[in-house]
């Protein structure tokens, strides 16, 4: 795997979370971790849905996990800024799963679901 933008790419990650307040971070005590590989949802059997952020929840405690190599397939032609932003959109999204399990709301988990059961019927045609 090519790694040559992993810097690059943590440096971003780091700005984005410097822009956000501090509290919404509270009870994430997994924190926020940039992993090397790519990722593909377990249900896709054709390798062709990447995972390009995932909110962890289990007996350690909550993290949000940011996949590198499912970036770099997805995104890696794309300039400085242009890759901030898509970071930028996938970690809020994350981020939001986290404000939301500590609320007891779980609509951007159905909506995820509902998504996720479109692109694999689709897949399928």
């Amino acid at each position: 795997m090519d790694l040559s933008r992993i810097d690059e790419v943590e440096e971003l990650l780091e700005e984005i979370v410097e822009d956000i307040p501090e509290k919404y971070f509270d009870h994430l005590n997994g924190g926020i971790v940039l992993e090397e590989g790519i990722m593909y949802h377990p249900q896709d059997i054709n390798k062709t849905m990447l995972v390009l952020g995932l909110y962890k929840i289990d007996a350690t405690g909550r993290q949000i996990a940011i996949f590198y190599g499912s970036f770099m397939q997805m995104y890696g032609f794309l300039p400085r800024e242009a890759l901030k932003e898509e970071l930028r959109k996938t970690f809020c999204h994350e981020l939001t799963h986290h404000l939301e399990f500590l609320a007891g709301n779980y609509d951007l988990v159905e909506e995820d679901r509902r998504d996720i059961e479109k692109f694999l019927k689709d897949e399928m045609r």
